[in-house]
């Protein structure tokens, strides 16, 4: 049954600050993290109900020049309803962050948009939402996002997808969560993306170990069984980075 769209437009969060849920997660311990690979597709995996409640989902205020990537969009938000997942992400009706925001919607499950003033005064934060959160600025946007998803799913996108992408890596390696990330590779997108972080490993910026901070798909029937995978090997400490 499909949830009733209401659009609370005066929810407006505490300001994020170090006394915040996810600024007050553990630091200075060693960090579960997940590798790059790209896993066999699992068709046949069974439902798994796992700590993953909400996924933020990254992605691009453009469609991109290929179909693809609006059909990886749109199929991954019929994926999150099916699964009861509730989608969060930075709010507007346009490009891939509509189409996957709609598809939640259309099969009938929760999306939560967060967006800061300035934006939604510009008229780009017109969206179908069931919750819908105003910020002060692009940092707290970014901060509240983080804090309520258990997990993250970066689909293709531009300067922002890549901006919001290396802050929740670099948030990642500095221990401030131990949260699942995952790239959905389409039409080898994030191929590029990749190399350069290798590259930086080659040239000594790197270390080789951060290349387990997220993992990398090709297919969207394999985006919510890796998340799922990742947050078990968190909780259970699996896979961790030397921090020595």
């Amino acid at each position: 049954m499909r949830h009733a769209v209401s659009c609370n437009s005066n929810a407006v969060p505490d300001r994020i600050t170090e006394n915040s849920a996810f600024t007050r997660l553990v630091r200075g311990g060693t960090l579960p993290a997940l590798s790059i690979r790209r896993p066999v597709r699992q068709k046949d995996i069974e439902p798994v109900h796992s700590s993953i409640g909400s996924v933020c989902v990254y992605c691009g205020s453009s469609f991109g020049g290929r179909p693809a990537f609006t059909e990886a969009a749109r199929h991954l938000g019929t994926l999150l309803a099916q699964s009861d997942i509730r989608l969060v992400y930075g709010g507007g009706a346009v490009g891939l962050m509509g189409v996957v925001s709609q598809a939640v919607l259309d099969a009938g499950g929760r999306v939560t948009g967060i967006i800061p003033h300035f934006l939604d005064q510009a008229e780009v934060g017109k969206m179908n939402v069931t919750e819908l959160i105003r910020t002060e600025t692009m940092h707290d946007r970014k901060a509240r996002m983080a804090e309520i998803s258990d997990g993250f799913v970066v689909l293709p996108g531009g300067l922002g997808t890549l901006d919001e992408t290396f802050e929740i890596l670099t948030w990642k390696q500095l221990n401030l969560h131990t949260k699942p990330i995952v790239l959905l590779n389409s039409e080898g997108y994030w191929d590029h993306f990749v190399h350069l972080v290798e590259h930086q490993v080659r040239e000594g910026f790197v270390r080789e170990q951060y290349l387990r901070l997220f993992r990398v798909v090709d297919h969207v029937d394999d985006v919510l069984p890796t998340l799922m995978e990742g947050a078990a090997q968190a909780r259970t400490g699996q896979d961790r980075l030397d921090r020595a």
